[in-house]
């Protein structure tokens, strides 16, 4: 175990740390919205993480029954739609509207993605094409009004970029973008519409050349990246990418931020990996990988949308075992993975960032004040291939007021890990009541009383920081 130091002084100007990981969160498709237990799981999500608006895929899809084709004539029904939207405003959410995927009516041609049958082909008639979106927003603005409308960001596909999920090409894209944005815009020009929604945060610059080429609106750039992104191209093992990829999400960002100029970037997807069942994402090195990933992208990112709030999730098919390593952060059950506690770490910060000297090459240390508190959160990860181990921690904050209190909560793989104690109960692939109960509370963040000195003016406080582990150290100082 080493010795490392963090200084950060207090007296210093901060800089705003808005929560713009709040502003999205993910899930499956849009026919799961109607399930009362993904109800459930948001209005939790929503309560205690702070998310504000959510995404799915499939809103135009016929498990939906948005479009049908009778005697050859379109008919629109939004009546889901409606339970959909009407759900997510009563519990104070909005939606961030992808518009996806091609009504089998609508499509040029029978190429499906995921058990829903979800149609990736462009739209054989623009008009008809034209004529839902323009009859669905309008629909939007009847029920809800357009002030309310006007606050929902809409996204133009997913993931076009990849030929499982669009089988046009770019230019075709660009054209559909084109047809749909002017469609929500005759609408109302207040609307937000953006793109391109793409994996690996491709084709940014094209995108953004395009629309301003046409005087096209574009009033945001979205996009997706997980750190595994690409290997298949590169011909790599996963492992062996990962060992460069350190750093990787705010390099990314960096690159979409400079080509997106002054219009908002939400990330639309993101997680730990791209793989719907990876072990890693019921664990703490999820947990530390959020975190890091939050901090880094601080500044550059305006929206971050976590990829997806519940393991109620049926793209692939729909397992029983409790951790199977789905993406979400509450399992099938609700039960919170390490990740959930990791964001409600993140929901617990204030709004300033203080600077922090100090550097290694796996831990980071974060300072964010509030108005009598600071909280010094310090996380200990790294990438699969990477050495990493227990590390002792010491920091200081200068210019401090007088501490009357400390605490520190953590995340790790003896604290908020219920996979740990699910694994001691023998893994059950169905759980009782008791056994819920059992791992609700194991996952539950525990605040622990916190050591610490003063003297001259500033505060010293030690943490041993385990590999891939998160450590909150809050200290209350006397008001002024």
């Amino acid at each position: 175990m080493s010795r490392l130091t963090f200084f950060c002084d207090l007296a210093e100007a901060t800089t705003p740390f808005p929560h713009f990981w709040e502003h999205t969160v993910g899930s499956d498709h849009a026919r799961m919205a109607l399930r009362a237990d993904w109800q459930r799981h948001l209005k939790r999500a929503h309560d205690e993480l702070g998310f504000r608006t959510v995404r799915f895929h499939g809103l135009l899809s016929d498990d939906i029954g948005t479009v049908i084709r009778e005697k050859n004539r379109i008919c629109h029904s939004f009546f889901n739609t409606d339970q959909i939207f009407d759900f997510l405003l009563s519990i104070r959410m909005k939606p961030f509207v992808e518009l996806s995927f091609m009504p089998d009516a609508l499509a040029s041609g029978k190429r499906t993605m995921f058990g829903y049958e979800a149609n990736v082909t462009p739209p054989k008639n623009y008009k008809q094409w034209d004529e839902l979106i323009e009859r669905l927003v309008t629909h939007c603005v009847e029920r809800y009004g357009e002030r309310e409308v006007s606050d929902w960001p809409f996204e133009v596909w997913n993931e076009p970029n990849l030929k499982t999920f669009w089988t046009g090409t770019q230019r075709e894209y660009f054209k559909l973008y084109r047809h749909t944005a002017e469609a929500i815009k005759k609408v109302s020009s207040s609307f937000k519409v953006g793109g391109p929604a793409t994996a690996r945060s491709e084709w940014i610059e094209d995108f953004v050349n395009f629309c301003e080429r046409n005087d096209g609106p574009a009033d945001f750039i979205s996009t997706h990246y997980y750190p595994n992104d690409g290997y298949e191209r590169d011909g790599d093992t996963e492992l062996q990418l990962f060992k460069s990829q350190r750093g990787i999400m705010r390099e990314v960002a960096q690159n979409t931020r400079y080509y997106a100029g002054d219009r908002p970037v939400y990330y639309t997807e993101w997680n730990s990996s791209s793989n719907p069942f990876d072990p890693l994402h019921d664990e703490p090195y999820a947990a530390a990988f959020v975190t890091s990933t939050v901090l880094e992208a601080t500044g550059l990112v305006d929206g971050y949308g976590f990829w997806t709030f519940s393991d109620i999730f049926e793209e692939n098919y729909f397992p029983s075992k409790p951790f199977h390593g789905g993406f979400g952060l509450l399992n099938l059950h609700g039960i919170p993975k390490p990740t959930y506690r990791a964001f409600e770490l993140l929901h617990q910060l204030g709004d300033r960032y203080s600077l922090v000297d100090g550097l290694h090459e796996t831990v980071d240390c974060s300072v964010v004040q509030k108005e009598s508190s600071v909280t010094v959160l310090l996380t200990n990860h790294t990438t699969p291939g990477h050495s990493i181990e227990t590390e002792d921690v010491h920091v200081r904050l200068d210019n401090a007021r007088e501490p009357v209190a400390a605490r520190i909560q953590r995340i790790d793989e003896h604290h908020a890990n219920a996979k740990r104690v699910w694994e001691e109960m023998g893994e059950p692939e169905y759980l009782s009541r008791k056994d819920v109960e059992r791992l609700e509370e194991a996952s539950q963040v525990v605040s622990e009383k916190q050591s610490f000195s003063f003297r001259d003016g500033s505060v010293f406080m030690r943490a041993s920081l385990p590999a891939h582990a998160i450590a909150a150290i809050t200290v209350e100082f006397k008001p002024r």
